[in-house]
């Protein structure tokens, strides 16, 4: 008896006027397809791009694939993983069976990725006890998500940093600039802001403006090893459930 195909994995991006946006998320895939040969990994967007969530499912679907993980390219769950991602995964070919896997949010694997990312900026593990740190994250409307965002700064906190503070560029206060302020006068030697998002763009530039009179700017987690992890292991938890259940 042979055993079942893995289901294919259909990340889905946002998408972005910014060329950088779409350039970072091919990226990112390209690392989760080198961590995981054998796997077919698709990308779908849902603004801005293409092709579009729509046109890959159709595509997958005329060369009779019947089985796909759909994976939001998000860090919290707020309202594009909640609404929108959903509506359009409801119109996918009525043979395929989609299954929607959880956002990235919240992983240790993603806070060990904004650690690289400042270290890659220039701070060293000797500066954490002297260094305040921005979680700068792009913002919602969402409660959810503003608390997953507070609770990461928290916890993050706890692994010696003088202080983290959470800030947003969007929909919620603080902003980047008002957190960097709070910092400095909290007394830490250096601040560093650390965008908590996946890609260039409208929000990540606003960060960097908020970041100005910051001592250190982190690069977006993009292609990050631990970005591609946590990524690999939301489509595991998506299908292996399924795949037990039919002796794979």
């Amino acid at each position: 008896m042979s055993r079942p195909e893995r289901p294919v994995l259909v990340v889905i991006a946002h998408g972005s006027r910014d060329p950088r946006h779409a350039a970072t998320v091919h990226a990112l895939v390209r690392r989760v397809r080198a961590r995981r040969p054998g796997l077919r990994v698709e990308t779908g967007f849902l603004d801005f791009n293409i092709p579009s969530v729509q046109g890959v499912l159709a595509s997958l679907d005329a060369e009779g694939v019947r089985d796909v993980v759909a994976l939001p390219l998000l860090l919290t769950r707020a309202f594009h993983a909640k609404s929108d991602i959903p509506a359009v995964l409801r119109e996918a070919p009525s043979r395929m069976r989609v299954r929607q896997a959880e956002v990235l949010g919240p992983s240790p694997l993603l806070t060990a990725a904004l650690e690289r990312r400042l270290y890659e900026a220039g701070l060293t593990p000797a500066d954490k006890s002297s260094t305040g740190v921005v979680l700068a994250s792009a913002g919602s409307t969402d409660p959810e998500a503003i608390a997953v965002i507070a609770a990461i700064a928290r916890e993050w906190r706890h692994t010696g940093w003088c202080a983290v503070r959470p800030a947003f560029a969007s929909a919620s206060l603080p902003r980047t600039e008002d957190a960097v302020r709070d910092l400095r006068a909290l007394g830490c030697e250096r601040v560093a802001v650390a965008p908590y998002v996946l890609a260039p763009g409208f929000l990540p530039d606003r960060i960097a403006r908020g970041a100005e009179q910051a001592d250190v700017l982190a690069d977006v987690l993009g292609p990050a090893p631990e970005v591609a992890r946590v990524l690999l292991d939301r489509y595991d938890e998506a299908r292996l459930p399924a795949m037990a259940a039919l002796g794979a």
